[in-house]
């Protein structure tokens, strides 16, 4: 079977990760973490090299991609934006927490912004009850959400990324 990869430079990063999984049986998913790791989310190129190299056939590696919400086969944008549409995100508000990230954005939920800066996936919760409506930015957890305050986090974050362009 010959990978359908046209990116070969980038392949040898994958090379580590399989040797290291190499004779351990149920590593896929831990196969899978690592490359999103060093790419951002799953390349088709990259799902076809582990396939090729682990013996593990593609319609397999696909499912397993697919299933886990962990796992991304897009680019997604700097800022990855997971807006909590739990019970108490909901009940308090997360529907118009939703719509004013669609206005200020731009996009669809599942999208990313045309400047690649943002990208906005609902998740089932984040495990932040007492700070809903909630939604985190990369690493940092935004509670207490109104639509006001939402619509000033992203121009704030906008505002830096403008700054730092300028300098």
């Amino acid at each position: 079977m010959q990978y359908r990869c046209q990116n070969n430079n980038n392949l040898p990063k994958l090379n580590p990760i399989l040797n290291k999984y190499k004779n351990i049986s149920g590593s896929l998913i831990s196969i899978l973490q690592e490359t999103q790791n060093i790419y951002g989310y799953l390349p088709e190129f990259a799902l076809d090299y582990i396939a090729e190299n682990t013996g593990i056939k593609p319609a397999k590696i696909y499912g397993v991609a697919t299933f886990y919400t962990q796992f991304r086969l897009k680019p997604v944008g700097k800022y990855l934006i997971l807006l909590c549409q739990g019970t108490a995100c909901h009940v308090n508000g997360s529907k118009t927490i939703e719509k004013a990230l669609l206005e200020e954005l731009s996009i669809n939920e599942g999208e990313t912004t045309n400047d690649n800066l943002f990208t906005l996936n609902s998740v089932a919760c984040l495990g932040c009850c007492s700070l809903s409506p909630v939604m985190m930015i990369n690493d940092k957890t935004y509670g207490k959400l109104t639509p006001e305050k939402t619509k000033q986090i992203i121009r704030e974050i906008k505002k830096n990324e403008f700054d730092h362009k300028e300098v």
